[in-house]
């Protein structure tokens, strides 16, 4: 089961028939456990990473602190599933330390970020304080190193 996960993890393009090779399995039987992954959700999308700043699309990423009051039942839960229904918000996070939840977003600008603090997610219920922390430049995101030139991995022989 890793295997195949860390595979598709890496490259989600990967064929049935490359894959089942790499796991000493057929494309049939491949494709059954990749079903069988999808139907527990163990694997819940398929996601190209993008360099916007070389793709020239004016983005602006963000990630904010929440320090938040845990409710009686249900702890952070409530907070966090009202947060994360923001379609603004990529991720948010339970952390422990210095704050509570971590919240990643993506907008257009600086200050639509910040008016989305503000006006949204501030006055929610539970928000005690925010942080805003603003990315100024990716070098690595999800293992893949940003800025320099994809490296050719084939081999001249």
């Amino acid at each position: 089961m890793e295997r195949i996960l860390k595979i598709l993890e890496e490259n989600a393009r990967i064929s049935l028939e490359d894959l089942a090779v790499m796991v000493n399995d057929t494309p049939e039987g491949v494709a059954a456990r990749l079903d069988e992954y999808r139907a527990a959700g163990v694997i819940r999308g398929f996601h190209t990473l993008v360099d916007w700043e070389k793709a020239g699309v004016p983005r602006v990423q963000a990630i904010i602190e929440l320090r938040v009051t845990p409710k009686r039942d249900c702890g952070f839960d409530e907070v966090a599933a009202a947060v994360a229904n923001f379609e603004e918000v990529d991720s948010v996070m339970l952390m422990s330390g210095g704050y509570d939840l971590c919240v990643v977003m993506t907008g257009r600008s600086f200050q639509e970020i910040a008016l989305f603090v503000a006006k949204r997610l501030s006055p929610l219920d539970g928000v005690l304080s925010t942080t805003t922390h603003f990315v100024l430049h990716t070098y690595k995101k999800d293992g893949v190193l940003y800025g320099g030139e994809a490296a050719d991995e084939r081999v001249i022989s």
